[in-house]
């Protein structure tokens, strides 16, 4: 996918866009929230996601994936065992699988038992070939 504005003449050398401080930390929180992509941010302000990533860094906001992941674990670590209680509706109940298969105007539902999970994943590939 292409970020760069479709206004450049040909031939014409891109100069070097710079941005302000204020605007990188705008840009730098909005990443912070919670479900936000950094592609997504990037591509809706006109920045290529590599640059907003790197002013990520510079931050030392660093970036979410397994290095963040691994991090927290060990701060974690030192932390006490907390007890969770479930109801007894909560803990007792079990789902089932529901199948639910679109062609055209046609939709067919299908419920299996969670305990029967192979059976139905060997039906649906028979009915997906």
């Amino acid at each position: 996918m292409n970020t760069i504005e479709a206004t450049a003449v040909k031939g014409e050398r891109r100069r070097r866009r710079r941005h302000s401080d204020e605007f990188k930390a705008n840009l730098v929180a909005a990443c912070a929230r919670p479900g936000v992509s950094i592609a997504s941010v990037a591509l809706a302000n006109g920045i290529n996601a590599n640059l907003l990533r790197r002013w990520m860094i510079e931050g030392g906001q660093g970036l979410p994936g397994p290095e963040a992941t691994a991090e927290l674990s060990r701060d974690q670590s030192n932390g006490a065992f907390v007890a969770v209680q479930l109801g007894a509706a909560q803990s007792s109940a079990v789902q089932d699988l529901r199948i639910e298969l679109k062609r055209g105007a046609t939709t067919v539902v299908v419920h299996w038992p969670s305990s029967a999970c192979a059976a139905s994943a060997a039906w649906l590939r028979e009915i997906l070939r």
